[in-house]
């Protein structure tokens, strides 16, 4: 006897109905068990796609460049030629500390790049300059301290300016079912909005450090949970950014994407599509593309309380990112900043960093 009936023509509609309900949930079951395996075997496949070459910096980077070009690949190459034009440059925010506006610079059709730029007062020479990113649901509004009731960004990008750095606050799509929308139009178009976002940055900074009160050979970034994510997603393609800090992102990419798990969040069980890049779990863990960074420094901040990972496997990938500069002698450059509270920037540690490398 089958396992519901042997004549699907005697058999009753409910018992038709149960079996297929019940070969769908198995489906089901045995297809997440196959692919959670595939992913989760990234390490496997990591030594057929990685090759560095830890001998020198130069040999390093010559080593990974062609995993560089499938990131860029992965995320989409939306560079290219822009349209002319003259930013619109609005008065925004001046205390006797800073002077403030936001910028509406022209990019491709009626297509616009907007950021605050912030500036001190009193200043001399050449600024060192910060792209401060905001995350999902903000705003560069909420990096000078606006709309922060819970103090999660702790007024960074105006503590930077206050502390003699020039600041770039980009504006990016902020709310999950936009960009999930935008990000469909993306795909069919071979690319992300990551990649179109991260092109904006480039023409962003193409305009923007062509002003003199800016040194385009002192960047750094610093961006906090969606904003982390452009920090480590944008500085391996971004190489005038020359240290970064990834703020409440930075993660065991894997365990992030597909193990549900109570001690923290999982983004294949939550709404956002918006997040994903194709081929992302087949060749780039966090790790990957801290080596697409390397010898560049960089700085993680994590909070043991922060839901969005759990802070040991988090060690666990961070350790697999130290490796690559330790075997090129240049551990200092990356650094892991633990911390017991949550989803927050932490100031004092991250400005110490920008102050030694940018």
């Amino acid at each position: 006897m089958s396992t519901y009936y042997d004549n699907a023509d005697e058999a009753k509609p409910g018992l038709v109905r149960r079996g297929h309900t019940d070969r769908q949930g198995l489906l089901r079951k045995e297809t997440e068990d196959y692919l959670r395996g595939v992913s989760e075997a990234i390490a496997e496949r990591r030594a057929e796609l990685w090759h560095p070459d830890h001998s020198s910096p130069d040999a390093f980077l010559r080593s990974v460049a062609p995993n560089r070009e499938r990131w860029r690949a992965a995320v989409g190459d939306f560079c290219g030629p822009v349209d002319p034009g003259e930013p619109l440059i609005e008065p925004w925010l001046e205390d006797d500390v800073l002077e403030a506006w936001w910028v509406t610079i022209p990019w491709r059709a009626n297509l616009r790049v907007r950021a605050v730029l912030a500036l001190p007062e009193n200043r001399t020479g050449r600024l060192p300059v910060v792209l401060a990113q905001h995350g999902i649901g903000s705003s560069p509004e909420r990096c000078f301290g606006f709309d922060d009731d819970s103090d999660i960004y702790h007024s960074y990008a105006r503590r930077l300016v206050n502390d003699g750095f020039a600041v770039i606050a980009p504006l990016h799509l902020t709310e999950g079912p936009p960009r999930a929308r935008l990000q469909r139009l993306c795909l069919m178009l071979g690319g992300t909005l990551w990649g179109l976002e991260i092109a904006q940055y480039h023409h962003l900074l193409d305009v923007l450090l062509q002003r003199p009160e800016l040194d385009p050979e002192r960047l750094g970034m610093w961006g906090i949970s969606l904003g982390g994510a452009y920090t480590l997603m944008t500085m391996p393609l971004e190489p005038r950014i020359k240290a970064g800090i990834v703020c409440a992102w930075f993660n065991h990419r894997v365990r992030k994407m597909v193990a549900d798990d109570p001690r923290h969040s999982c983004f294949l069980s939550v709404n956002e599509e918006h997040i994903y890049v194709h081929g992302w779990l087949r060749e780039f863990s966090d790790s990957d593309l801290c080596a697409l960074i390397c010898p560049r420094p960089v700085m993680m901040q994590t909070g043991k309380a922060d839901g969005i990972g759990w802070w040991p496997w988090i060690g666990e990938e961070f350790a697999a990112s130290q490796a690559h500069y330790e075997k090129l002698g240049v551990g200092e450059r990356i650094v892991w900043d633990l911390h017991e509270a949550g989803h927050e920037i932490q100031y004092e540690s991250g400005v110490g960093f920008l102050r030694k490398w940018v």
